[in-house]
């Protein structure tokens, strides 16, 4: 039988930090993520959260920067073969000796020169570029050892149905400053934790394609919380939507979501996801995502979006629905049970 006090409603974490409790919605970790918050790094945001999508998913996944890398590094390894000895005959060239690729440029035209100067520059590029930009992705996936490596996390892990995904803030956590005392502090944190957690987000894609220009897997960090959960340390449930986050002040805190979110929001999700399970359980689960898109675009595109702009949408939205047979205003009121406001 599993120890009774694993999960977020342990003590808080003792922290050399304010004895003074931080705002809402922030609050102190429980003492039971003490060993997991040990192996990260205080710079930066951490958003955790548990990924159900079936194992067999996620191996197929995993398959596809698996045949990248191998790819890279058979290709790495063919043009090595190919190009050293080239180099090697440029090299015994400087150094005085004639070889096949000695080139006298005092006997040459100038287009004669021209042209080996400029096939020799392109050589020179593209091999610089590969060396620089391409050649390390095998080396950064298996190796890498600052923040792990997909190899390690998957030799340690290996695919599961439940498995958990550890996501580290990029560059933008520089601008946050105090994010507690300062309002554009607070912005920014709130704005792209948000984002980042959008629960149609998480259930759309699989942990491993949650990786953009904002956030980052930390591979070493989720094989620790694996471990300490493999060990009965942690429930597994203690890492659903957690964000962790340091202040200088309080130490480490968690951002509470629920707190953090207002009754109209988590209204409105609730909505969706009805309205989502309604049309699935027809067979046009492909109807929902099309009308999150429409969404998105109008509501992202220059001018606001205002009443004109909603009524556009709201147009896209009914015609496509009609061309499928179904009314979109009588779905949205059996599904969600008030009138439909086409999800704006």
């Amino acid at each position: 039988m599993a120890p009774g006090k694993r999960t977020a409603k342990s003590k808080p974490a003792t922290q050399p930090a304010s004895s003074g409790a931080p705002p809402v919605p922030y609050r102190r970790p429980p003492d039971v993520l003490a060993p997991f918050i040990a192996a990260l790094d205080k710079k930066h945001v951490y958003i955790t959260h548990i990924d159900a999508k079936p194992a067999s998913f996620k191996r197929r996944i995993f398959l596809v920067p698996v045949a990248m890398n191998v790819c890279t590094a058979i290709l790495f390894v063919w043009r090595m073969y190919a190009i050293l000895p080239w180099y090697w005959e440029l090299l015994k060239t400087s150094f005085g000796r004639t070889t096949e690729d000695t080139f006298s440029a005092a006997d040459a035209t100038w287009a004669e020169l021209a042209w080996v100067i400029g096939s020799r520059a392109i050589v020179f590029i593209i091999d610089f570029f590969l060396f620089v930009y391409i050649w390390p992705w095998p080396v950064e996936f298996t190796l890498a050892s600052l923040h792990g490596n997909p190899t390690r996390w998957r030799w340690n892990v290996g695919f599961r149905d439940q498995e958990i995904y550890v996501r580290r803030s990029r560059d933008w956590d520089t601008a946050l400053g105090d994010f507690i005392a300062d309002g554009d502090g607070q912005k920014i944190f709130s704005v792209y934790v948000r984002n980042a957690t959008a629960p149609l987000l998480q259930e759309q894609k699989t942990g491993y394609l949650l990786m953009n220009s904002q956030w980052d897997l930390d591979w070493e960090a989720m094989v620790v919380a694996h471990s300490l959960v493999d060990k009965k340390d942690i429930a597994l449930n203690a890492f659903k939507n957690l964000v962790l986050v340091h202040h200088q002040q309080y130490g480490w805190l968690c951002y509470d979501l629920k707190l953090g979110e207002s009754a109209d929001e988590d209204t409105r999700r609730r909505q969706i996801f009805a309205f989502r399970d309604a049309l699935t359980a027809m067979g046009k689960e492909d109807l929902f995502y099309r009308w999150i898109e429409i969404v998105q675009f109008e509501a992202t595109q220059p001018g606001g979006f205002g009443p004109e702009k909603q009524e556009v949408a709201a147009k896209k939205i009914r015609d496509l629905f009609e061309a499928q047979g179904i009314v979109f205003d009588e779905l949205w009121k059996e599904a969600v049970g008030t009138d439909n406001s086409l999800g704006i």
